[in-house]
């Protein structure tokens, strides 16, 4: 099965270019994704980890 599918990709013409494009969007998102972890500020953190403890935005079944 995997021979089938090598065979068959290596047949389409500028296939090669979209593991490239791929591994692009994957470093960009986690390098955007760890530099807005460093740069949030404490009090939204603390304010977001804090929601799911939020008793008051509860409404009674």
């Amino acid at each position: 099965m995997l021979k089938f599918v090598k065979n068959h990709m290596e047949s389409i013409t500028g296939i090669e270019i979209y593991p490239i494009i791929s591994l692009l969007i994957f470093f960009i998102f986690f390098a955007v994704l760890f530099w807005w972890v460093f740069t949030a500020k404490k009090d939204y953190i603390n304010t977001v980890s804090n929601i799911p403890l939020d008793n008051q935005n509860q409404t009674e079944l």
